[in-house]
């Protein structure tokens, strides 16, 4: 599928004539196209039989979280880096495109999971190439470090990403100007430059971000001196990251209490690396395996980085084994039970993770509660659930209770689910990249027929994923 000058706006005057709603939809629809087209999806449309439960195996590989990052650790590298196990997804395919317009050489193997990056030969992107290839993707960002080591310069375009509250990025402009970045913002996106170089910093940042601690510590690598980042995010992910940036030469130490110290060294090599699976993935089929009544192994993933999650599938009634080369998520019988969940930074209950189990709380027996800790508007995907006849209550003040582990938040929200309530088929339109993969997990369990569409939006994030249904025996036309 190819997007062409017929798939965007004519003039001025047809803009104005559009409501921000209508706006809104069209710049989605516009977003799924492009990033299913990146991944070779030939429809934006999928049509779903519910109500059969999904059963056999798929791979889960490498997590979009690490993999799109390490592409951009390789800018900082004297010599090529190797990147194995690495997605079919769209946002791998930005990052690839960000790293050629910057000269970066990226060659693949024959089933393309294997990324050679060769960057001998960094270069100024023109502005407005950057600015096209980006999209609505938050990843231009972190290669600001990066160029400012490499060039001197840096450019990003305005940020998009999807559309579930407020990620403002000043953690990480305040984090670039303490290492001596001068910012200005233009109406174009924001120019960077260190006149003097990039210095070690103290830095303590006032949320555990993860998108600002991967900043730090792709800039701090190659600063000049120390640099002691406080409150920092300790995701896996993050260690990884951390893992390729010592094989590259980086001094890293992590300390308790969420305490990074970087020891700043004159060059990087590259790294030769097979990135952490996606966590994410994996607990989305787990999560479809119970609400459908299913059972699915999940080949790749590891127990250690899935503990809470499992924890949580188990109270719900979900049943798991653990192996060697994944893990087997089912739904043993009964009923599910309902939960109290609070999501929060790791090792806390992912917010990524809510949406999905979501769906299968909604065929649990009694009141389940989520209190979502991290971002201010991510219950948006309940209305499509609710038209599919789930009773879901959505507090945009949030509620207290009695117990909490993580503590109350300015903007936290709250969702309430009543079940079981059955469910049945509706036509969606895929908001965003987890709401959407929800989406496809209430369609799947539904009776009746449903209509999915912005399907490129679940390309994000979701390597295969229709492949991976036909794999797992659902019912649904998928049409090129």
């Amino acid at each position: 599928m190819s997007v062409s000058k017929n798939d965007v706006f004519e003039s001025d005057a047809e803009l104005l004539k559009r409501s921000p709603e209508e706006l809104e939809a069209e710049g989605r629809k516009l977003d799924a196209q492009k990033a299913g087209a990146r991944v070779g999806l030939t429809s934006d449309e999928i049509i779903i039989n519910g109500g059969r439960p999904l059963k056999g195996r798929i791979e889960v590989r490498g997590a979009k979280n690490l993999a799109t990052k390490a592409m951009v650790a390789a800018l900082l590298g004297k010599t090529p880096s190797v990147l194995r196990n690495v997605p079919n997804i769209s946002d791998v395919r930005v990052v690839a495109g960000l790293l050629a317009l910057h000269g970066v050489l990226i060659t693949r193997n024959e089933d393309q999971t294997e990324w050679r990056l060769d960057p001998s030969n960094v270069e100024v992107a023109h502005q407005a190439d950057i600015d096209a290839h980006a999209g609505s993707s938050r990843i231009p960002i972190l290669f600001c470090g990066p160029l400012l080591h490499r060039l001197g310069e840096a450019f990003i375009p305005d940020l998009g990403g999807c559309r579930i509250g407020d990620r403002p990025i000043d953690f990480h402009l305040d984090a670039l100007r303490n290492f001596g970045a001068v910012i200005e913002k233009l109406p174009s996106g924001i120019s960077l430059t260190a006149p003097n170089g990039l210095k070690g910093a103290n830095i303590e940042l006032p949320y555990p971000s993860v998108g600002a601690t991967e900043q730090v510590l792709l800039t701090a690598v190659l600063a000049e001196g120390q640099t002691e980042l406080r409150n920092a995010a300790i995701e896996p992910e993050i260690i990884d990251l951390i893992c390729i940036l010592q094989k590259m030469g980086a001094i890293i130490t992590v300390e308790p209490n969420r305490v990074i110290f970087i020891e700043g060294v004159p060059e990087l090599r590259g790294y030769d690396h097979r990135a952490i699976f996606d966590r994410n993935e994996a607990a989305s089929w787990a999560a479809a395996a119970l609400a459908t009544k299913g059972d699915v192994f999940v080949g790749g993933v590891k127990q250690e980085e899935m503990m809470t999650f499992l924890n949580v599938f188990r109270k719900v009634g979900g049943d798991f084994d653990v192996h060697d080369d994944g893990i087997r998520f089912w739904h043993p019988g009964g009923a599910l039970k309902p939960v109290t969940i609070e999501t929060d930074v790791h090792p806390g209950f992912m917010t990524d993770w809510q949406q999905p189990l979501v769906v299968a709380l909604t065929q649990a027996e009694g009141t389940s509660t989520i209190h979502e800790t991290v971002y201010e508007n991510r219950f948006g995907f309940t209305d499509a659930l609710n038209k599919m006849g789930a009773e879901i209550t959505v507090y945009k003040d949030g509620l207290n209770g009695d117990t909490r582990r993580v503590m109350r938040r300015e903007f936290e929200q709250a969702a309430v689910i009543t079940g079981p309530t059955p469910l049945t088929g509706a036509d969606i339109e895929v908001p965003d990249l987890r709401g959407g993969f929800s989406h496809l997990i209430a369609a799947l369990t539904a009776e009746g027929q449903s209509k999915v569409t912005n399907l490129g939006i679940i390309s994000r994030g979701y390597e295969n994923f229709i492949e991976k249904l036909r794999l797992l025996g659902a019912d649904f036309v998928f049409e090129s």
